[in-house]
């Protein structure tokens, strides 16, 4: 159990709750008595009704105080003031029926007017502490206004109502004139209500019980004036009983618990109002507007009362409107900062950093821009999660703002992407700025150890003739952020003639890529594998060129890079599986033994649809798979997953065959060598080429030679040229060899050529 003083704020104690249905169970029976009573008329109607209105109100403030002591400390002062008001209600009505008993008469005094009114203002005070209102004070001060709106505009509608038919009733009196103005007080409260009850959570319950409260009394209010005026109200009227009704829901409304997780409540955006909640004020104006009109006298006067109602209705409207019109401009302030700053930094944004830019070109150079990009970031948000990387954003862009200092202008573009705007007359070169920048990006000792380093690639541009507007000079500070990373990262580069038409022309060879496929400038070239015992041509490498309508051909090493950055590798090793699997199907009745070779780059090993790829072009060319060797490099092989391997071992199964090209130049693993179903190793040129030259390589053949025979692979001798070479792998034991020195790449025509019999005994 937990002590007395830990429980929660709250929970009510059990105990505690059985007195409250007591009491709510008592006034409830009172009230029944009552209406019994006034109904039947029976004697005593007035004094039991006053009786019953005390008893039920000092009970339902009771009820307060106790909601007050059990609810958490924001809700308290709530509860506190509806029990005030339920007291004054009280005290107010036993003044009434002290003074009604020594006078035998309705007593509208300035004491009970007094404590009514109170009532009425601890009352209004009360919803304005709600769970729900405003936080700030123009807040609450509009909702109040609102509140006073609809009771003014609601003085002439209840004159063309209830007076206009007794216009010789005596309203002489203030006093008696301000009683007949409560049922607008009540519908102003009404009002405070439903604007507070808004739409930023789910109603709680309270308040609706509060609701039917104020609408039970503002009924009995109205009717209490209509009779009054009319002279047909006397004390115990059954009307009466809608008073006592009214403070037993307040008790009703005490009874309800806290709501939930009040103290952990977490802010969230309040949606916005539906149209009747804003329109809520304003509709009765309308009304009141032609009830003004219908209360003029035939003498073509205005009511006293009815004009004095309009002259405040249009004061507290225009206070309304320029409350409306301060929190515009204030809306459009925080629109235009939300528009135009970066949220988590704090600095100015790209669209800031775009107006600021052209009107520093319209303006005249000098005018520079350095470019930005954070090196490794995305390793920091995988590393430390994204709410680490906001913290290092945000540090970094206090950083650069200091190291900038007045010397330029610090905007976020979005992302990891920052650029600083250097115009008019200040005399730092750009050069300078970038120096200071990486400076400042320098790990402290607290990031070093945790592995945090931030560092970025600079890249600056200046404005010049060659510039035609801002976007040619953001495109020549990007080239140069990218030649700074490919420089080695953590430095900075300025825009030159040369880096921008390197850049032009990388561009300009992509997009013609793109078409390559589609327009059938790609073709295959193939370069036999012979068996070195036999002399045989047992296989060919499919070797892809570009017949560019510009650049003429070109080798795969001028644009299969960059069609590795771009994604086009995906659709080009397509085209060559299929075109391969074509053309082997082709030579296979010159030797049917013979095998073709395909290069699959690793972005391709990596996508689940390789295997239909493969199925595809062997069925569609009516190949036999094993006809088909997909030569894989190491670095690909030892970075692909769990399911990575999978795919190679379903390929297996097929019967398709799996080589490792370039071996020895990758991360070189035994135990990979173990998982991956590789049936090939294709020894790297780069060693066969100092076979005869250097004993290191000729050992290193030889182990590699005797590792693939220890697994059951067979071994294929790369960038073979000379016969000393020859001599050398086929000593070495190599089974197969690929080189210059038997035969270089050649088209469909070439290589069936090498496949005749007459070719066959070649050495």
């Amino acid at each position: 159990m937990l002590p007395h003083d830990a429980r929660p704020a709250c929970a009510a104690p059990a105990g505690a709750a059985r007195p409250g249905r007591a009491g709510l169970a008592v006034a409830a029976a009172i009230l029944l008595v009552e209406l019994t009573w006034l109904v039947a008329a029976l004697p005593g109607a007035a004094l039991v009704s006053d009786l019953t209105a005390i008893a039920v109100a000092g009970w339902a403030g009771h009820a307060c105080v106790r909601a007050a002591r059990r609810h958490p400390a924001p809700l308290r002062r709530f509860w506190v003031l509806l029990a005030v008001t339920m007291g004054l209600a009280a005290l107010g009505r036993a003044v009434w029926t002290v003074q009604r008993l020594g006078d035998d008469a309705l007593p509208h005094t300035v004491l009970i007017g007094a404590l009514f009114t109170l009532g009425i203002g601890t009352g209004t005070a009360a919803l304005l502490c709600c769970a729900a209102t405003s936080r700030n004070a123009v807040g609450r001060a509009r909702t109040v206004l609102d509140g006073v709106i609809v009771g003014l505009a609601l003085i002439p509608i209840g004159w063309v109502v209830v007076f206009r038919d007794i216009a010789d009733a005596d309203l002489a009196d203030p006093l008696r004139t301000f009683g007949l103005l409560y049922p607008m007080l009540d519908l102003m409260q009404l009002t405070i209500l439903v604007a507070v009850a808004g739409p930023a959570r789910p109603m709680w319950r309270p308040l609706a019980a509060i609701g039917a409260s104020l609408g039970t009394r503002a009924v009995a209010d109205a009717v209490y004036v209509s009779l009054f005026a009319h002279g047909s109200y006397a004390p115990g009227h059954p009307i009466d009983v809608c008073w006592p009704l009214s403070y037993l829901l307040i008790g009703v409304a005490a009874h309800y618990p806290p709501p939930p997780a009040w103290d952990a409540e977490e802010a969230v955006e309040a949606p916005l109002p539906p149209w009747w909640r804003v329109a809520l004020p304003y509709l009765p104006v309308g009304g009141a507007i032609v009830a003004v009109v219908l209360a003029r006298r035939p003498t073509g006067q205005t009511p006293h009362l009815v004009f004095v109602g309009m002259m405040a209705l249009l004061g507290v409207l225009a206070l309304r409107q320029g409350l409306a019109a301060n929190e515009n401009l204030r809306l459009v302030a925080r629109l235009r900062r939300l528009a135009y700053t970066d949220q988590l930094t704090g600095l100015p944004n790209r669209l800031t950093f775009t107006r600021r830019l052209r009107r520093a070109l319209r303006d005249g150079p000098p005018v520079a821009v350095l470019l930005l990009d954070l090196d490794g970031f995305k390793q920091v948000n995988d590393r430390f999660g994204h709410v680490t990387g906001d913290d290092l954003l945000t540090s970094i862009a206090g950083r650069m703002k200091a190291a900038v200092a007045d010397d330029g202008t610090v905007v976020r573009l979005g992302g990891d992407e920052f650029a600083v705007l250097v115009d008019g007359d200040r005399e730092v070169r750009p050069e300078h700025l970038a120096e200071r920048l990486l400076d400042a990006l320098q790990p402290s000792p607290g990031e070093e150890e945790a592995g945090v380093h931030p560092s970025a690639s600079i890249g600056i541009a200046e404005y010049g003739p060659q510039h035609a507007s801002h976007t040619d000079l953001l495109r020549d500070a990007d080239i140069a952020m990218y030649a700074a990373k490919a420089a080695g990262k953590s430095a900075y580069r300025t825009c030159t003639a040369a880096l921008r038409e390197a850049a032009v022309g990388r561009a300009e060879l992509i997009a013609d890529l793109r078409r390559a496929v589609d327009e059938e400038q790609l073709h295959l070239e193939y370069q036999p594998i012979v068996d070195l015992a036999t002399g045989e041509v047992r296989s060919a490498e499919a070797l892809v060129r570009w017949r560019h309508p510009r650049l003429g051909l070109l080798t795969p090493a001028r644009f299969l890079p960059l069609a590795e950055e771009t994604g086009l590798i995906l659709p080009i090793d397509r085209w060559v599986i299929h075109e391969a699997c074509r053309a082997a199907a082709t030579w296979r009745d010159r030797n049917p033994d013979a095998t073709v070779a395909v290069n699959i780059a690793a972005a391709h090993l990596r996508r689940p649809d390789l295997i239909a790829t493969v199925t595809s072009a062997t069925a569609g060319a009516g190949l036999a798979p094993r006809a088909l060797t997909l030569e894989l490099t190491e670095s690909a092989l030892i970075e692909g997953s769990d399911a990575v391997l999978d795919r190679l071992r379903q390929l297996r199964e097929l019967g398709i065959r799996i080589a490792i090209d370039d071996f020895g130049t990758g991360y070189s693993s035994l135990s990979y060598l173990h998982r991956i179903p590789a049936t090939e190793l294709k020894i790297d040129r780069s060693f066969v080429a100092r076979l005869g030259e250097d004993a290191r390589a000729y050992a290193t053949v030889e182990m590699v030679t005797r590792l693939a025979d220890a697994f059951d692979l067979t071994v294929v001798a790369e960038g073979v040229e000379t016969d000393r070479q020859h001599e050398a792998v086929t000593a070495i034991g190599c089974v197969h060899g690929q080189g210059w020195r038997y035969g270089r790449p050649t088209g469909l025509a070439g290589l069936r050529a090498a496949l005749t019999p007459a070719a066959r005994n070649r050495t």
